[in-house]
């Protein structure tokens, strides 16, 4: 048996998961009739205190619908420097809704706060040689980090006092919710739109959710079908998500021990370690490493699959290097699976 580390996407669907899908009933989600999607879009949307929910495949077209409802060419959008919608989502901005972005650095090295937002919001043209920044978009947790519900909603209300749209990336908002005990609504009270994922970490095998009022989602369900997005017999799918929400994000709390675990025995074998937050962990190899670490991940392979180096959790990491090396616990890393890796570990690094 292998432990894959690399990522809470790895997940397989269980039993209990797949015989849901098997039930589930079905229609065609374009013509509005698959009563098993209708179900899930109307439980996030209660879940998240929302008019409405469009269920998606994933979490990167949930950001660029919601992107794409919100601003368009010559328009700004503000983030931090390592969100998701910048960094990981192919240039989806500028290809798909035309508008640039103004990527920030928080000035706690954390989270954009209110007064980053007004010190880095553009409010007119200057002379019509910058944007207008439009859009302000946070993204929650960020890298495995959780922003308190209150700093959150004193960033985006210093974004809609500028007069910005606002959305929240949420696509670990779950993890956020078990770290910190507040509700998923309370994080997205103070946002236009939300996205959440269910293929991460909750264990289903596909999908994504973008949550809002009912005229933006709206306008996200047209763009959807414009981008190819429309889905028929969904429903398949859409039973995976609603299992995965009454059932999994229970357990999520034990991926975040899982990775106290890890983090603790990665310590021990003398790993730069960033103290984990949620499930995943930031570390560097120790320095009496003699191989680059691709070796030892090759040495352990196929028994355990691990992550490359990642940009850290502060952008450039706690300990000088430009990059880090990160771990994910998940439903199928319990805490087993991290003992044993760090007894192999403790095998090859002598």
């Amino acid at each position: 048996m292998s432990f894959d580390f690399r990522s809470d996407t790895v997940t397989r669907p269980t039993a209990e998961m797949l015989q849901a899908m098997m039930n589930a009933p079905t229609g065609d989600d374009v013509f509005g009739d698959d009563p098993t999607v209708n179900a899930l879009e109307a439980e996030v949307a209660a879940m998240l205190g929302k008019d409405a929910a469009l269920f998606v495949p994933s979490g990167t077209m949930s950001n660029q619908l919601a992107l794409r409802v919100h601003v368009g060419a010559l328009d700004e959008v503000l983030c931090d420097h390592r969100a998701h919608i910048h960094v990981w989502e192919a240039g989806g901005i500028h290809a798909l809704s035309g508008a640039s972005v103004a990527a920030a650095a928080p000035s706690d090295g954390r989270f954009l706060s209110a007064d980053d937002v007004s010190a880095h919001t553009r409010l007119d043209h200057c002379l019509y040689h910058q944007p207008v920044t439009r859009l302000l978009a946070l993204e929650n947790t960020l890298n495995g980090s959780v922003s308190s519900a209150v700093a959150l909603a004193a960033a985006a209300a210093r974004g809609a006092a500028l007069g910005l749209a606002t959305h929240l990336d949420g696509a670990r908002l779950w993890n956020a919710a078990a770290a910190s005990g507040a509700e998923p609504a309370e994080f997205a009270a103070p946002f236009d739109t939300v996205s959440v994922c269910l293929s991460k970490g909750l264990g289903a095998p596909v999908g994504s959710v973008l949550a809002g009022r009912a005229e933006l989602i709206g306008r996200a369900r047209h763009f959807r079908k414009m981008y190819g997005g429309g889905w028929r017999q969904a429903g398949l799918l859409a039973a995976a998500g609603r299992h995965a929400l009454r059932h999994h994000r229970g357990r999520l709390t034990q991926d975040h021990e899982a990775a106290q675990c890890l983090a603790d025995g990665l310590s021990e074998l003398g790993f730069q370690v960033e103290p984990p937050e949620t499930n995943m962990v930031w570390c560097n190899p120790p320095e009496r490493l003699r191989v680059p670490f691709e070796e030892v991940q090759r040495s352990l392979a196929p028994q355990f699959l691990l992550g490359g180096a990642y940009q850290g959790p502060r952008g450039r990491n706690p300990w000088g290097s430009g990059s880090s090396l990160r771990f994910v616990t998940h439903m199928q890393t319990p805490i087993s699976a991290c003992k044993a890796l760090i007894g192999a570990l403790r095998k090859v690094i002598k």
